[in-house]
């Protein structure tokens, strides 16, 4: 007996046919009055040793059609370890092949993260007496916009705002905001003291829980895009941005960095705003000792593959990155990392990971430690 369920959260296909193990049809659902679509969570329920083979019929159409190239999709018998499994491409259609261990399976574009384990993360950083808990409002579905505030705001202090999953099928967002607030808050790490002796750091650790929950690859509850929403957010469409910018504009913002996944590129990069208008020698120094820092902390970072810089003066301003950098002439950069693998550091079983994000996020404030210091220079 074929079962195929996504009655849970982030759960996104629809069956065409599952009648033989060998040919099971299958489309992604398309985000909520939206075109895009890529994201995929779906459980099966299967014959133990028997292979089953799984078509994605509408890939070659999705948002990201490259992304399918190279790539393998993940599967899970517990939820909590996740393996790649072998993936084929033709140019339209993706093939999961995959031969169960178990009575049921769960596969997925990527390693899901839950709303679940979301308020657990919330619940559990304000436990710590460095971090106040702070509810920037509601989102279009009636969920909280959380906001962790880490470290005790001062004049004298940068303030450092991070948010991740704006687009809310790139998990491993979430994942690396997990690592990243996890050493913050570990009071024997030395980095995370000398850190928060100088610095304040406002963090949405997700942007767009609506999207999230309801298994879109890139928008939330009604098709908006928030990650073209920062020159004018509003409460109608767009109410995360909204809360989020206000909020900034009361603290006022010293560094952003705003994490994201690649579908294509198989590395992490960070991409800047060279195309501001206000963009000089000053924000190079502070871009490229950022990117110094954090290359020399990890291997697991490169600058070689990345995206194209903008020219000057056409940066897309209603991007956060831009947006955000132009607005408060401060170090602002998109971190991206891959849905495939780190093609630096290949690893055969499970690529690119949860658990590889969350050490990134570890890496990053190292690389925040370094620039600190000179982020309000003139």
């Amino acid at each position: 007996m074929i079962r195929i369920n996504t009655a849970f959260d982030s759960g996104n296909i629809d069956v065409i046919e599952a009648s033989s193990s060998d040919n099971i049809r299958l489309t992604i659902r398309k985000d909520h009055q939206s075109d895009f679509y890529q994201w995929f969570h779906y459980k099966l329920f299967a014959e133990v040793g028997e292979e089953h083979v799984m078509i994605i019929e509408n890939a070659g159409k999705s948002a990201y059609p490259d992304g399918w190239k190279d790539y393998q999709a993940l599967a899970s018998y517990d939820r909590d370890t996740w393996f790649r499994v072998p993936t084929e491409y033709d140019g339209e259609k993706l093939t999961i092949r995959h031969t169960p261990e178990q009575e049921s399976v769960y596969y997925a574009y990527f390693v899901p993260y839950s709303y679940e384990r979301h308020l657990d993360l919330i619940q559990q950083a304000q436990q710590s007496v460095d971090c106040y808990h702070e509810l920037l409002g509601e989102t279009l579905d009636g969920r909280e916009l959380n906001l962790l505030i880490i470290g005790e705001p001062s004049d004298g202090k940068n303030t450092i705002w991070i948010t991740a999953r704006q687009h809310p099928g790139e998990s491993m967002a979430e994942w690396l905001m997990e690592g990243l607030i996890g050493r913050l808050l570990d009071d024997e790490d030395g980095v995370a003291r000398k850190l928060l002796d100088e610095n304040v750091f406002y963090v949405v650790p997700n942007m767009n829980p609506d999207g999230s929950v309801r298994g879109h690859l890139r928008t939330n509850a009604v098709g908006t895009n928030l990650n073209r929403e920062w020159a004018e957010p509003s409460l109608e469409k767009s109410p995360e941005v909204f809360y989020v910018l206000k909020r900034m504009q009361e603290t006022g913002v010293d560094m952003f960095l705003d994490v994201h996944g690649d579908e294509a590129l198989p590395y992490n990069f960070v991409a800047g705003c060279e195309g501001i208008p206000s963009y000089d020698e000053r924000h190079k120094h502070l871009e490229e000792t950022f990117k110094n820092a954090l290359l020399a902390a990890t291997p697991e970072f490169q600058d070689a593959f990345g995206y194209e810089k903008d020219e000057p003066g056409k940066a897309n301003m209603t991007v956060a990155c831009s947006a955000v950098g132009e607005r408060f002439k401060c170090l602002s950069y998109t971190l991206e990392m891959p849905f495939k693998d780190n093609a630096d550091l290949p690893d055969e079983d499970f690529g690119w990971s949860s658990t590889r994000s969350q050490r990134l996020g570890e890496d990053v404030l190292t690389a925040i430690l370094a620039v600190s210091p000179i982020l309000r220079k003139v």
